[in-house]
């Protein structure tokens, strides 16, 4: 046991693993064994969980922290599709399609993964319907951000910040006493995110800062009123 990371209990991360909203409404039994050859691991800070072209063993739930999802474009420069926080899946599609993995997917930082073999997820998506509802509505929502991000790409740039981090509050944002708290992201991740450039970016975080449409502390940025933010795209 690597002495970092402190005793594992392995009861209480079988019940994360259960606890995943891809699993909810699924019969209990079909979960249980779905799970049963889950492997829990942890993972310190920047560190690749996989690779592009890797081929599928395994699927993916994150237990705790925050990975990202990148690839590059054609001049070689890496963009940041998206950030998974707790209760996400990846590494979903490689199994179902047979081919190789399409995007690398970094942490951002320590983080406990669920390893579930291919073999099982794949064997229940095609013995419970409710599973494959479930997929489907993954992908649905990926979809409609990715469609919201591609809408907002000519928009100004106070838009397109704001907009981020509403991208962020819908897929990873905790409610929080005083409003929706979403992990304060090196403003790199939010310029791979945004298309802008870094400097554009924090220029940007300056101005919602002043206007008290986020706070930002040493691990996490808070949206007081969701709404408000909502606002700046219309």
């Amino acid at each position: 046991m690597d002495p970092r990371y402190g005793p594992r209990d392995h009861h209480s991360e079988s019940e994360l693993i259960r606890s995943a909203p891809f699993f909810q409404g699924i019969p209990d039994a079909a979960v249980q064994q779905a799970t049963a050859q889950v492997v829990t691991r942890r993972h310190p800070a920047n560190q690749v969980l996989l690779l592009e072209n890797d081929w599928g063993s395994s699927v993916y739930f994150i237990l705790d922290g925050w990975v990202k999802i990148r690839t590059y474009n054609l001049d070689g420069k890496e963009v940041t599709l998206n950030i998974l926080g707790k209760g996400e899946v990846f590494g979903e599609m490689a199994p179902l399609d047979e081919v190789p993995r399409s995007t690398d997917v970094i942490t951002l930082v320590p983080t406990m993964i669920g390893n579930m073999p291919a073999n099982d997820f794949v064997h229940l998506i095609h013995t419970e319907p409710i599973a494959g509802i479930r997929l489907a509505q993954l992908m649905a929502r990926r979809l409609r951000q990715v469609n919201r991000r591609l809408r907002l790409r000519e928009s100004d740039s106070m838009s397109r910040v704001a907009d981020i981090i509403l991208f962020l509050a819908d897929g990873q944002g905790q409610e929080g006493d005083n409003g929706v708290e979403i992990p304060n992201l090196p403003h790199r991740e939010l310029s791979s995110l945004s298309g802008l450039a870094r400097e554009t970016v924090t220029r940007v975080l300056s101005k919602l800062e002043k206007k008290t449409l986020i706070v930002r502390e040493r691990d996490i940025m808070r949206i007081p009123d969701i709404d408000a933010l909502e606002r700046l795209l219309v």
